[in-house]
């Protein structure tokens, strides 16, 4: 259901959207604490037109960046919660038979919003996590041989619990490359968590949290970013991380074409975020693990342990140019 909300009237211009992405920050920063740069991610993925994957331990707040991030930007939102009994109709619908018309009248299922919460994505059978495939890539559903168009903008935000727990089903590749990024939530500092812990709910919070923006203006916001300007030497550098998780020993499987396209896409709305005048080496690096940890398969000889760590070991073998 889309929550009314009082928007103050923003401003044409570099300004004012500028002013919109740091109110945003901000208030996803009274409820995600100590997490700025995660927020900042999550931020510039939405404006890339990508899909979120948050990984890590239950209990850390992946969930609360997810409804936050749909309050604070204005969208529709709703949460499937993926068990190992989900159905595909139980998130793209199903078609009811009406004995007053005779005719089937589809009822549209939860993936009919713009902001969806695929809570525990790895908790639900393959067939189940097939069901997003055609949604997070193509922006529409086929049902009984008809093809429906999802709400503008659309964004999947799942979340997922490692692997080696208990009920998990590994999500395979070709739907975890659907996800622009991929980056987990950690635990909090010391302070955060004293604040936290002593702190007002943040659940409560969260339904306090005004909309700093319409679906309009993350649209708009989507155009500026895709328009920071990108020099050749920047591709050039993003070409060359590209080939090195190609050739690494380290690496078995490297990134492809269209995980190269995700990087600069990426970068370019995280130096918008950042209110930079173009996209820096810094932005790309910035962005890099997420884009790309969930991307490559590390070989089996690795002595990295972790997709972050691989992802670091590319950085520092690549020259900035």
């Amino acid at each position: 259901m889309q929550r009314s909300t009082t928007l103050e009237t923003v401003p044409a211009g570099r300004n004012a959207q500028r002013a919109v992405l740091d109110r945003a920050r901000t208030s996803l920063g009274t409820i995600i604490l100590g997490k700025d740069e995660q927020i900042s991610l999550a931020i510039a993925c939405l404006l890339a037109r990508g899909h979120l994957l948050i990984e890590d331990l239950p209990g850390l707040g992946k969930t609360m960046l997810a409804q936050a991030l749909s309050r604070v930007l204005g969208l529709t939102f709703r949460r499937i919660q993926f068990t190992s009994d989900l159905l595909p109709a139980d998130i793209i619908g199903v078609s009811v038979f009406r004995q007053n018309s005779g005719e089937f009248e589809f009822q549209p299922g939860p993936i009919f919003s713009q902001l969806i919460l695929a809570d525990e994505v790895n908790r639900a059978t393959p067939k189940a996590q097939s069901a997003l495939l055609e949604a997070m890539e193509e922006h529409q559903v086929s049902v009984d041989g008809n093809t429906r168009e999802l709400p503008v903008p659309f964004f999947v935000v799942a979340t997922q619990n490692p692997g080696d727990q208990i009920g998990t089903f590994p999500l395979p590749e070709s739907q975890l490359d659907r996800f622009l990024m991929r980056i987990e939530i950690g635990y909090p500092n010391e302070e955060s968590e004293r604040e936290l812990i002593a702190g007002e709910d943040r659940r409560a919070m969260l339904k306090n949290i005004d909309a700093v923006t319409t679906p309009e203006m993350l649209i708009a916001l989507q155009q500026a970013a895709s328009k920071v300007p990108v020099t050749d030497a920047l591709i050039s550098y993003v070409q060359a991380l590209v080939r090195h998780t190609r050739e690494s020993a380290e690496i078995e499987i490297g990134m492809s074409p269209r995980g190269a396209q995700a990087l600069v896409a990426a970068a370019r709305a995280y130096a918008y975020v950042e209110n930079h005048a173009g996209v820096y080496p810094d932005d790309v690096q910035a962005v890099f693990a997420a884009v790309a940890g969930h991307r490559l398969k590390p070989a089996g000889s690795t002595r990295f342990r972790s997709p972050a760590e691989l992802c670091q070991h590319v950085l520092d073998s690549v020259a900035i140019p």
